[in-house]
């Protein structure tokens, strides 16, 4: 998955899914990539390119492993390896004190 091909606010839905109702259109619960990726990998290019936000969103599944499909309240739980990739040079975009890199982990 490429981050940088999705609009801000898809993203998320990609990543976690969503419930039916959760937005207009969305008749069926839809698995996100974390779900479909379940003992598996998930490789993402571009991470850099993701807002902090999202990055937030990201990091914390890398951490505790939960997360949430929109328009959910319970919280699920992944079991998924990432690899991740970006042509910048995350470090010196660091040094230089970039809000839109990815911290290591």
């Amino acid at each position: 998955m490429n981050w940088a091909t999705l609009q801000e606010h898809l993203l998320e839905n990609e990543l976690f899914g969503h419930e039916r109702g959760a937005f207009t259109g969305a008749d069926k619960v839809k698995p996100g990539l974390f779900e479909v990726a379940e003992r598996g990998t998930l490789f993402v290019d571009e991470v850099a390119e993701m807002s902090p936000a999202r990055q937030a969103k990201l990091f914390r599944v890398l951490e505790d492993g939960h997360y949430r499909r929109v328009g959910s309240t319970q919280e699920w739980r992944a079991d998924v390896r990432i690899i991740a990739a970006t042509n910048w040079a995350l470090e010196e975009e660091q040094k230089a004190g970039s809000g839109r890199t990815c911290s290591s982990a």
